[in-house]
């Protein structure tokens, strides 16, 4: 099993052992984790700017969950970057930060990607995905993967959990997941500090 793999099996199994799951084995995003941490959680969130409001939706999303499980508002710290592609180096640059005192737990990447016509969605998709790995295992600090890799924008509307008239798709926000996946690998990495 690959470290990150195992890392997340890890946390998983953590939020089942806590009962802290929701709609459709999915974290839930009510629990605060003062019972299992006291430690101040710092969380970065890296958005892009193309599909605003769906990214929009995503970042309440995730911040729903971070404020529900404790994490106070001034330790949300949130950079807006141009496009999907400038994710894994903004990540970098906020993980790396001397300005920031205390520095962030964990960062949640948040992106849209559109599959169009030709093949720059896979080559964004899969630098964007490598990138955002590569600076997770270098730095240690934890990137929640919060892009959307979608084949068309309804795809993209329902997983920010924006209900569209005319379209049967169940939406639910992904962001609230990603949040509370922020929480849960902020609460394994401090336990294994």
């Amino acid at each position: 099993m690959k470290i990150s793999q195992m890392t997340l099996s890890i946390a998983y199994t953590q939020l089942l052992q806590h009962g802290n799951m929701g709609r459709q084995g999915r974290p839930a995003t009510k629990r605060k984790l003062e019972e299992t941490t006291s430690t101040r959680r710092r969380v970065g969130i890296v958005r892009a700017s193309w599909h605003v409001e769906i990214i929009s939706a995503l970042v309440s999303g995730c911040r729903e969950s971070l404020l529900a499980g404790g994490v106070a508002e001034e330790d949300i710290i949130e950079v807006t970057v141009p496009g999907s592609y400038e994710l894994p180096f903004a990540c970098k640059t906020l993980i790396e930060s001397k300005t920031l005192d205390p520095p962030v737990d964990v960062v949640i990447a948040v992106g849209v990607l559109i599959k169009g016509s030709t093949m720059h969605f896979e080559y964004i998709a899969e630098a964007v995905s490598s990138g955002l790995m590569h600076t997770q295992l270098q730095s240690k600090i934890p990137i929640v993967f919060g892009v959307l890799t979608c084949l068309n924008e309804d795809q993209a509307y329902s997983r920010a959990g924006i209900a569209r008239p005319g379209h049967e798709e169940d939406p639910h926000n992904h962001g609230t997941d990603w949040g509370s996946a922020a929480l849960a690998m902020t609460e394994l990495t401090h336990r294994h500090k």
